[in-house]
């Protein structure tokens, strides 16, 4: 069984880091051990001003490192830096290098684990020498090999013709060739590229794949420009993750300049352009021309007094940018503008995974190399366990809070990545706002967009909400007015059928959030109360907290409710339940009215639902330390390893799991309403775009649990 993969190239500028992304992200779903290694890297070069300090490492490393966290260190992630390997040759020691390439391998394959090996880059003169030096590596390291091809602008025949070749000496090397694929081809050749490995290779049994080129994962942010050229930003700081996907040289009078912007253009002109500065503005702020991702000034002149005052008024200006150079020379640097995968891009990072995923069958490619199996889920595991079961049956989630940037831009991330349906409630004109304020690239065409005030199911929702809550005092004119709250309405959404789950809270309180579920959807009819719970992603692993965040101080039968509550959550989420009723004392260690409630609500549990694994009292260090508990509770299936903790109280929930999320780091999600008919949840007003994805995700798979089947 192969725990290992060799990405190797046939030429530079293939786009392998993508493909090691995509491959790493696949094995972290199947196990925690994964490791990254490059056999040969490029000598550090100086950071750029603004990149920090000392020198460049390899950009594969740092980004593979920085985005997925592998317990590794950088000097563990290669064999030999190129001045070595050259001096090596040089010497005509060939073999010493490949032993330390080889023993550097193995002391990371002696972790167990898979290992990600991906081939050298083709910067040098001798790439006929190169690629035979990859070969000579995969088969010592006793990788199968993953060839990568580059289809860039090239007939069918063309981008086939290096990949056979790199294909057949593989395979008289006696190297085990598991996967094929081409990258970066035209859209429209896919289809006949496809064809053609398949007539190529077809009988070999190789996972065949052909990824097309996307603008987007080839073109820079501002960010990157403004970095490679050491330029100055002067307005707009807060916009340099808008995307450069076109330049634009605006020497030309501005009513010419006009007929040739593009969507995402970077306009290129002298500083003392004036007239193309405000002129670009203003088209970036119409609606009857495309936006622009910024404006880069050249020969260091910077608008006049009068322009910087405009400027300075705008609600949110594009970057605009400022460098000494002359147009003729920034043009040229702008041109050699590099846009690499980094892991200060995330964006562009989860595209990258989303192409891979796309167009690579990860399940055949799973097959060939023989992955090892799953282990207890990590938290990164547990992230791509919530997406792919999201995206398996995708819900229908409402979000009431459409005019708040992070908002669209989860949306946004939720839509590329097909994870769930969306409605958006509010007025159009103010989302398309801030989707152009803010750079964000969500198709407006891809969402449900609802404004209750002119909503056809205004009238329905309004006599549906008199229907249900006459009996508290409610008219039909209350009731309307109820409706134009957009958290009401969007409950009254979930309630009706018309959607599956409902987010809030990014810009309400918790009770306004809460307060609707509650009045309309109420609770399971087995249930006595709502309750919430926190996913709580530590280093190793991923637990329940619960209830963090809704009942103060709940009864020994309200706390078994939360216990087999947050079972059934933990279940649904696909992590084994073993439930820990939390108290200061452990087993019949202890007498007093807070651990009688602990044990009589323990009780209660194991006589409702005999079925769970389930221990309380139990203290905290005993539910999940195996040597404390092997010492307090010994025999115990929950002891020492708990996946669920049930708090007597919210005072002690709550500052446990903020005691834990600050001096640990570990990152907490919630709170997930549990107890719910139909899934509401509550958002923290400090949330961040990754809290809310994670959060509609979350919402999805418990609608998924109580779809009709």
């Amino acid at each position: 069984m192969s725990h290992s993969l060799y990405i190797s190239t046939t030429e530079s500028g293939s786009g392998k880091v993508l493909l090691s992304l995509g491959m790493i992200h696949m094995l972290l779903r199947e196990t925690a051990n994964v490791n990254f290694f490059r056999p040969i890297i490029r000598d550090p070069a100086k950071r750029r001003l603004g990149e920090g300090d000392g020198l460049h490492g390899d950009e594969d490393i740092e980004l593979i490192l920085g985005t997925f966290g592998l317990q590794q260190t950088y000097e563990e992630s290669y064999g030999l830096i190129s001045h070595q390997m050259n001096d090596l040759m040089g010497q005509n020691r060939v073999n010493d290098a490949l032993e330390i390439i080889i023993t550097k391998f193995k002391a990371l394959e002696q972790r167990g684990g898979f290992i990600v090996c991906e081939g050298s880059d083709y910067l040098g003169e001798g790439s006929a020498f190169e690629f035979d030096l990859n070969q000579e590596i995969a088969k010592s390291l006793g990788c199968p090999i993953l060839v990568l091809g580059k289809a860039d602008g090239r007939t069918v025949n063309d981008a086939l013709h290096p990949v056979q070749i790199a294909v057949d000496t593989y395979r008289s090397h006696g190297c085990q060739v598991v996967a094929v694929v081409l990258n970066q081809a035209d859209p429209g050749d896919v289809a006949a590229m496809q064809t053609a490995l398949g007539e190529r290779f077809g009988e070999s049994g190789y996972v065949l794949a052909v990824i097309p080129y996307d603008r987007r994962l080839n073109s820079p942010r501002v960010k990157d420009i403004a970095q490679q050229l050491q330029a100055e930003v002067l307005y707009g700081h807060h916009q340099l993750e808008r995307l450069a996907t076109n330049f634009l040289v605006a020497a030309m009078e501005m009513q010419h300049a006009l007929a040739w912007l593009k969507d995402d253009s970077l306009i290129i002109t002298p500083g003392d352009r004036g007239d193309v500065i405000v002129g670009m503005l203003q088209a970036h702020q119409s609606s009857n021309y495309p936006n622009i991702a910024g404006l880069l000034l050249s020969t260091g002149f910077e608008p006049e007094s009068a322009i910087a005052k405009l400027i300075e008024g705008l609600p949110d200006s594009v970057p605009i940018l400022s460098v000494k150079a002359d147009t003729y020379t920034t043009v040229s640097q702008v041109k050699d503008i590099r846009s690499p995968f980094r892991s200060d891009n995330p964006d562009k990072i989860q595209l990258g995974l989303y192409t891979f995923e796309r167009y690579v069958d990860m399940a055949r490619l799973a097959e060939q190399i023989s992955l090892v199996r799953p282990q207890d889920p990590t938290p990164r595991m547990f992230n791509h366990t919530l997406m792919e079961q999201a995206r398996s049956q995708p819900q229908h989630i409402v979000l009431p809070e459409s005019s708040d940037p992070r908002i669209l831009k989860a949306a946004a991330v939720l839509r590329s990545q097909r994870l769930v349906r969306l409605t958006l409630l509010g007025q159009r004109e103010t989302i398309e706002r801030v989707l152009q304020h803010q750079g964000i690239q969500l198709d407006l065409n891809d969402v449900a967009m609802i404004n209750s005030a002119d909503s056809d199911r205004l009238d329905d929702y309004a006599q549906t909400f008199y229907q249900l809550r006459q009996h508290k005092g409610a008219t039909l004119d209350i009731a309307h007015d109820y409706m134009l709250d957009a958290t009401y309405y969007g409950t009254m959404m979930v309630y009706c059928g018309d959607a599956d789950g409902m987010v809030s809270g990014a810009t309400h309180t918790t009770q306004h959030t809460i307060r609707p579920a509650l009045q309309l959807i109420k609770t399971q009819a087995n249930v006595s109360l709502v309750s919430s719970i926190f996913l709580m992603y530590l280093a190793d692993r991923v637990a329940i907290y619960g209830d963090c965040a809704v009942n103060p101080n709940p009864n020994a039968e309200q706390l078994a409710d939360i216990a087999i509550a947050s079972a059934d959550t933990a279940q649904a989420f696909g992590i084994e339940p073993r439930v820990a009723l939390l108290s200061y004392s452990s087993g019949d260690s202890a007498q007093g009215d807070d651990v009688d409630k602990v044990r009589r609500a323990a009780q209660i549990a194991r006589d409702r639902r005999p079925d769970l694994k389930l221990e309380g009292p139990i203290q905290y260090d005993a539910a999940v330390d195996a040597a404390v508990a092997a010492q307090k509770l010994p025999g115990s299936t929950v002891a020492g390893e708990a996946t669920v903790l049930v708090f007597p109280d919210l005072n002690t929930g709550n500052n446990t799991y903020k005691a834990v999320q600050r001096e640990t780091g570990a990152i907490a999600i919630g709170p997930i309403l549990q107890g719910l008919k139909k899934p509401v949840n509550d958002l923290s007003r400090g949330c961040t775009v990754d809290d809310i994805v994670n959060t509609v995700l979350i919402t999805a798979i418990q609608a998924q649990a109580v779809a009709p089947q």
